[in-house]
This record gives structure tokens, sequence and C-alpha cells, in this order.
């Protein structure tokens, strides 16, 4: 969690790192001390043996709270890191197709992109030609065609049939994708609270090389 702890220590200025001549404190316990000059909040901090941090560097002046900084970076960076461990990571599947790919070949495929969806994953579905087959692009885009209709329901085309090579692709994605679930507790800091300003990450789009199906 190094990276996670660095990330913390970025978002938060302690001690002599606040630049304002004058802050407003909190206690460790919550209570209010009022403004006061910055050395004297570090003295104050200091007699407790814990840290000064800045909570609210917007406010004016700034609001600043008494607490143990190196718990701080610990729970902060353990919630950044948790966060990540639970987040969808969306990958791309391949499945392959012929021109000539016979019914219950292409409902096996079907299939397959179909559970891929359901998993949360975009599907690439690829028309290969063999040998002369590739002077008939039209019967692999209707192909295609076919799996758009029959996707219709559960899937979006996000791109249209792109030839590359001896290969006609489209891309599919859910309809819906899955959510990621926000923790419980996660709030902005406020002058008389720990601050809880955990960075809200998006969900990975990650290209992920999955093992094509054999063409049919």
């Amino acid at each position: 969690m190094r990276c996670d702890i660095s990330n913390v220590q970025k978002r938060f200025r302690v001690n002599d790192q606040i630049s304002s001549k004058t802050v407003m404190v909190v206690g460790s316990d919550g209570e209010q001390l009022g403004v006061l000059s910055l050395s004297d909040a570090i003295e104050h901090a200091a007699n407790v043996e814990m840290d000064l941090v800045e909570v609210a560097p917007n406010a004016k002046p700034p609001v600043c709270r008494i607490m143990d900084y190196g718990k701080l970076l610990y729970r902060q960076s353990k919630k950044a890191h948790d966060a990540k461990k639970k987040q969808k990571v969306i990958r791309i599947k391949e499945v392959k197709i012929t021109p000539k790919t016979e019914e219950h070949d292409y409902q096996f495929k079907l299939t397959h992109v179909k559970r891929f969806l359901a998993d949360g994953d975009k599907v690439k579905v690829s028309v290969f030609f063999k040998g002369r087959l590739i002077t008939h692009t039209e019967l692999g885009l209707k192909v295609l065609d076919r799996f758009k209709v029959d996707l219709a329901d559960v899937a979006i085309v996000e791109s249209e049939p792109e030839r590359m090579g001896k290969t006609l692709s489209i891309v599919v994605a859910p309809v819906s994708p899955p959510k990621v679930q926000k923790q419980k507790g996660d709030k902005p800091a406020d002058a008389g609270a720990d601050a809880e300003a955990v960075e809200s990450g998006q969900i990975d789009n990650v290209d992920v090389d999955a093992k094509p199906d054999d063409a049919g």
C-alpha cells in the first residue's frame, strides 16, 4: 500500500507544511479550540504528542485538526486500497466465427457472447474469412447483423463493422454495466471530524487478451 500512502500524503498538509499564519483548530476530541496562530496550534498538538493536520484548506481560515497523522495515513490508504480491490475491471473478450458457420455453432457462439456480457465484459465478435471467402464480405456483414439483432436486448454496439486483414469485427458492450457499490462512511471532511477525503476512482477500462474460441 506504499503507493496509496504516498497519494494520501499529497492530499494533506501537516504541521510546518501548513502555509496559513492563522488556523481554526479542532482538538483530538472534537473540541473547537478557535482561531490560533499556526505556531500556537502546532504547540497544542505537540503537547499531546500528536500532529496538526489541515483538513479543510479552502476554509477561511483553514481548518486544522489535532490528530495522530500516522493513523490517518494508514486508515486512508487502507480505505483506498480496499476500494481498488472492489472495482470492476472491464475486459474485452473475443468470439470468432466464419461466414458459413452452421446454426448450432452460431447458437453456441451466441451463448458465449451473452455469458461474457452478463459478466460485465465487452465482446469483440469477429468473422474470419477463409480462402476466397474474403471477396464476399457481405456474408460476414450478414452474420454480424444477425448478432446485432439477437443481442439487441442485452447489448449495445460500440463499434460498427471494421475490417482488419481477413477479419471483420464489431464490439458490443453490456446495456447496463455492473455498478460499483459505494462504501458506507465515505463523506467529505468537516471541522469536527477526521478527514475522510478518499479519492473516488473510476472503473478501469482494461483490454485483456482472451483466448478466442476456435473459428466455427
